[in-house]
C-alpha cells in the first residue's frame, strides 16, 4: 500500500458526516474515505447579525458540530460544513419557496458573486473550522429560464436557490474562479489536506 492508500484506508478515525446534503456524501465518498452519515439538526437561520461573508458559515459549521447528540469517541471523527452565498453585502441562504427563489435569481442574474463554504472537524478533544471561497459569474438569466429551472429542479435546498451542477449551472454560469466542488458545497481538496494534517 502507498502512502495515500495508507492514509484513506487505515485512517486512524472513524469518519461521521453531520450533514444531509447528497451532495456532500457524494463528494467525502468520491475521496475515497468511509464515513458513516448522522445528519444534524440545527437552527441555520440564527446568526449574529454582524457576521459577514465566511463568518457566516464558519458560525454555522462550529454550530452544527456543537448540536451533535452523541458524545464523541476517542476514535470519532465529525464533519459539518455550511454554504452561503455571498453578493454585493447580502448573503443568500436557501429560499423557502418559488417567489423567493426566483428573486434571489433575479438578483444574482448577470452579476459575481461569491460561494463561502466553511467545515468544522471536531474529535472528543479537538477541533478545527477552516473555509473556501469561490467566485461564481452569472449571464444575465433570462426569466424563463429562471421559471424553467425553479419549476423543473426545485434547488430550495441549495444555497442562493440554485445547484452549481445542475442545469442553471450548464446555462447560466460564464465562469468560475476557484473550486467548483466548493460550490457544489465542500471545498474537497482543502477538506483532503486538513484530515491528512488532523
Amino acid at each position: 500500500m502507498n502512502s495515500v492508500e495508507t492514509i484513506i484506508k487505515e485512517y486512524p478515525y472513524k469518519l461521521i458526516l453531520g450533514s444531509a446534503s447528497p451532495r456532500r456524501q457524494e463528494l467525502l465518498k468520491s475521496l475515497g474515505f468511509e464515513f458513516l452519515n448522522k445528519p444534524i439538526k440545527a437552527d441555520e437561520s440564527v446568526w449574529p447579525k454582524d457576521l459577514k461573508a465566511q463568518e457566516i458559515p464558519i458560525f454555522l459549521a462550529e454550530l452544527k458540530a456543537d448540536a451533535y447528540e452523541n458524545v464523541l469517541k476517542e476514535d470519532e471523527l465529525l464533519i459539518t460544513a455550511d454554504t452561503v452565498v455571498w453578493c454585493e453585502g447580502k448573503v443568500f441562504n436557501k429560499p423557502e419557496n418559488f417567489a423567493a427563489g426566483k428573486k434571489m435569481l433575479e438578483e444574482l442574474s448577470g452579476k459575481m458573486h461569491e460561494v463561502f463554504t466553511a467545515v468544522c472537524l471536531k474529535s472528543a478533544n479537538k477541533q478545527t473550522t477552516f473555509y473556501d471561497v469561490s467566485k461564481v459569474y452569472f449571464k444575465k438569466l433570462k426569466s424563463d429560464e429562471i421559471e424553467y429551472y425553479l419549476t423543473n429542479f426545485s434547488p430550495y435546498d441549495k444555497a442562493g436557490g440554485y445547484g452549481v451542477q445542475d442545469w442553471i449551472g450548464y446555462i447560466g454560469i460564464d465562469k468560475i474562479e476557484g473550486s467548483f466542488y466548493n460550490v457544489m458545497g465542500l471545498p474537497v481538496k482543502e477538506l483532503y489536506e486538513e484530515l491528512v494534517k488532523f
